[in-house]
């Protein structure tokens, strides 16, 4: 059972994507330290095996020679025999050729069933993925950014091997490679994915706009095996666009992207961002508009399966209590809000978000002392996350506070460090403004695939949007599994600020 570990990535992977599906992410992190633990550890393996594989070789082909003296050709089969023994100890084989398929493959079980679920590499490149979901909530960003390099490096590796270089398009590749060149461009959707989100969180806007425009070349490249990531490239166009300012914009995309899937789920999770966007138009208008979507997925909340579009629903529909000058309801429903994001979702700068609101509903009822715990809480994980747009939304209320307590002395210093994070942001901002990439990212207009050729073959890819499709018998010829979307986006960004 030990050499046939291809088994244990596939039942560790499938619990674990369960788990973040019902948002448990302390259960899931568990199964992703024993995933990680277990790819070093395979990895070692692995090149022990290729080592071992390679003095075989060397042996066997000295042995191949002729003019060998016996106690040579003895000392050389003892050897020989040593090393197949070593091979079999490691992976089951000694027959040089079973021992270099091995080494390219995680199988599902021994002969004659064997199986493969996904390729060695792909299995890897998941598991960094899964590092970076569980992690990057949580505001580990220094080991994602690790993580994601890492994925990134190994699936261009793969896509070379393919033949995908730069100027290659779908219409070129070889119907033989679609399949698995389908998995790895996927794969790499996902990691620039959360590269966007990441930097979007730490204010990083060019190195967000760098990695959403690879997005975009890439779906553009390959519209059919990527269709099914249309939707999450619109989404977050729309989450770049909020994050500079540009509401009207991130609406129009965050509605965009709902006509552009089919789950119910994504279509409420876009629904509730374009709301926040209107919100922060800040026009009656607008108001009436984000209520018009968030209204309804009020009302159905409780249907999806976990809690992301709960607790996202629920900080929508709080801002709006508050604009509709009603302090204490929005203060009870945040309240419950932020205990699920707490206990459940564990995302910090959703909490760090939900804090805010309550500390500036503290402070408009009159309760000072609980606004001032509050936000110092909320300042606190702003500054984990490098998250300057909510460190200055926090900042700006502190001021408010500092002034009703008549604290005039922390008012001014808080004032000015707010002045100086606001000029930091701006200069950010800025700099963003000024990149081509900029424009083409948040224009009101979908993505135009490149011109495609009429000889485009007819394409079975997996597809961002197909369930994961787990084999019927494990190890027998099945259906070649489809990569099931793991992640969908992140709470949006949720700064007040306008655009200057």
């Amino acid at each position: 059972m030990e050499h046939w570990v291809g088994l244990f990535f596939y039942t560790q992977l499938l619990q674990t994507f369960y788990l973040l599906r019902i948002c448990d992410y302390k259960a899931a992190s568990q199964h992703v330290e024993r995933l990680d633990t277990a790819v070093k550890s395979e990895m070692q393996r692995g090149r022990q095996i290729t080592a071992l594989a390679n003095d075989l070789s060397t042996l066997e082909r000295t042995l191949g020679q002729s003019g060998l003296k016996e106690r040579e050709m003895l000392a050389l089969s003892h050897k020989q025999r040593q090393l197949k023994g070593q091979l079999r100890a490691l992976c089951g084989y000694d027959s040089l050729n079973d021992v270099l398929d091995y080494g390219d493959k995680l199988l599902l079980a021994p002969p004659l069933m064997h199986g493969e679920w996904l390729p060695r590499t792909a299995v890897f490149v998941l598991v960094d993925l899964m590092v970076v979901m569980v992690g990057r909530p949580k505001g580990i960003f220094k080991e994602c950014g690790k993580r994601i390099n890492s994925g990134l490096r190994l699936i261009h590796d793969e896509l070379v091997k393919l033949g995908i270089v730069d100027g290659v398009m779908e219409a070129d590749l070889e119907h033989s490679t679609i399949w698995t060149a389908g998995l790895y461009l996927i794969l790499l959707l996902q990691f620039l994915e959360n590269k966007v989100a990441v930097e979007l969180t730490r204010s990083e806007f060019v190195e967000a706009q760098e990695a959403l425009a690879q997005m975009k070349n890439w779906f553009t490249r390959f519209p059919t095996i990527l269709q099914g990531c249309e939707s999450i490239i619109e989404n977050l166009r729309g989450q770049y666009a909020h994050s500079v300012g540009c509401f009207d914009e991130a609406a129009f995309h965050f509605l965009e992207a709902k006509k552009l899937t089919e789950s119910k789920s994504m279509q409420s999770m876009c629904e509730t961002y374009a709301a926040v966007s209107y919100i922060c138009k800040g026009d009656a208008e607008s108001s009436s508009q984000a209520l018009e979507l968030v209204g309804p997925a009020y009302r159905t909340m409780d249907s999806f399966v976990g809690v992301r579009e709960k607790t996202c629903i629920i900080f929508v529909y709080g801002l709006l209590l508050m604009r509709q000058h009603n302090p204490q309801e929005a203060r009870n429903r945040l309240a419950s809000g932020l205990k699920i994001a707490h206990q459940q979702l564990g995302n910090i700068q959703l909490v760090s978000q939900y804090l805010t609101i309550l500390g500036t509903l503290a402070l408009q009822l009159h309760d000072a002392a609980q606004a001032k715990e509050i936000l110092k809480s909320s300042l606190t994980l702003a500054k984990t996350l490098f998250d300057i747009p909510t460190q200055i939304w926090i900042l700006s209320v502190f001021t408010e506070l500092y002034r009703e307590l008549e604290e005039k002395e922390n008012e001014m210093e808080n004032s000015e460090y707010e002045g100086k994070k606001e000029d930091d942001l701006q200069r950010r901002l800025s700099e963003a403004y000024s990149h081509s990439f900029h424009h083409e990212l948040v224009e009101k207009s979908r993505i135009q695939p490149l011109h495609m050729s009429s000889k485009q073959p007819e394409m079975a890819v997996p597809s961002a949007n197909g369930d994961l499709d787990i084999p019927e018998s494990v190890g027998l010829s099945a259906p070649q599994p489809f990569l099931k979307r793991l992640v969908e986006a992140e709470p949006m960004r949720r700064s007040t600020r306008r655009r200057r």
